[in-house]
């Protein structure tokens, strides 16, 4: 039979791995939340800006701004 001193070590051993994974599992819970909200709203903005355009969106270069740097080079 184990001693007093080798069961409350066994004890405190099992619940830091419990507490660890608990911590790993609400990381990963939480990535997981920020990724499924970054695909949300990139697919919100995506149909917000299709729902705005304008006739002269379907022309090429719509809506660029012009190169302030032409010219300028080696």
């Amino acid at each position: 039979m184990k001693s007093n001193r080798s069961l409350h070590a066994d004890d405190t051993a099992c619940a830091e791995s419990k507490t660890f994974m608990r911590n790993v599992g609400l990381v990963s819970a939480g990535i997981t939340v920020l990724a499924i909200g970054v695909v949300v709203g990139k697919e919100l903005r995506a149909r917000y800006k299709f729902q705005r355009r304008t006739p002269y969106d379907m022309y090429a270069h719509s809506g660029d701004q012009p190169e302030l740097e032409f010219g300028v080079g080696v």
